[in-house]
Parts: structure tokens; sequence; C-alpha cells
């Protein structure tokens, strides 16, 4: 099972998407997705949403190295600073699995359960964050 989830500078979970099986693609979630973003934002991504553009702002994205070459040292500094940030995201998403039950199998098919789970933990995350704030990603 798969969620969208969009996570401010304050690791908050702002937009959570409704779940969908594991074999929809990413990008393909994100195009039926409405993201709230004011004009002049950036934004975080991964390369699962290699083509997605959003007309509010900017994303940043992780570089490949180039073919049979090395980084330059400025590639480098920039891809490692990038990759820290991104990494704070990953944290939100282990918090979220804190709570087992999503990410074990579900045997509860009744319309609706899964995405009222997969709510829970987020609100569950954000309650955590609202307690004891982590450090942003600013």
């Amino acid at each position: 099972m798969k969620n969208v989830l969009l996570v401010n500078a304050l690791l908050l979970l702002l937009l959570l998407r409704d779940t969908s099986g594991g074999r929809m693609h990413d990008k393909r979630m994100a195009d039926a997705t409405p993201y709230p973003l004011p004009a002049g934002s950036r934004w975080l991504q991964d390369l699962g949403f290699l083509a997605f553009p959003l007309p509010q702002g900017d994303s940043l994205m992780p570089t490949k190295n180039p073919c049979g070459e090395e980084r330059t040292r400025e590639q480098h500094v920039a891809h490692q600073a990038l990759h820290h940030r991104r990494l704070r995201i990953e944290h939100v998403n282990s918090s979220v699995k804190r709570c087992r039950i999503v990410k074990d199998r579900i045997r509860l098919w009744k319309e609706g359960v899964r995405d009222l789970v997969m709510e829970i933990c987020c609100a569950l995350h954000n309650f955590r964050v609202r307690l004891t704030p982590w450090q942003s990603m600013v």
C-alpha cells in the first residue's frame, strides 16, 4: 500500500493522499493529487517524481553521477546537503511507521479502514512532533 505525504520544514505532515495499491507508480499518484503550495515554494522530491513539475515553485532533486565520471567537489557538497535534508523526511516516514499496523499486513477489508489507520498514525506523528519538536529542516 502507498501514500503520498507532504511534510513542511517543521516536519509536520500537511497532506496525506488516499491509500492506493502498491503497484501504482508514485508519479501517477502525485498527478492525481492537488497540492496546496503557495507561489514561490521550494520542495524536496525523490527520483520517483522525476517528471512531476508544479507551477508554484522549485523542486530540489538529487543528482546522479555523470556517466563514467565523478562529481565535482561543489556538486558533491550540494548533493550531501540535499541528502541530509531529505533524510529528515525519511525519519518522518519511519515515525509514522512506528505504529506497526501501517507496515504490517492489514486484513481489514472494509471500505476506508486503511485510510483511517494511516490518518491516525499521521496524527500521532504530528502530536509527537508538537509535544517534543524536532529540529526544523531549514
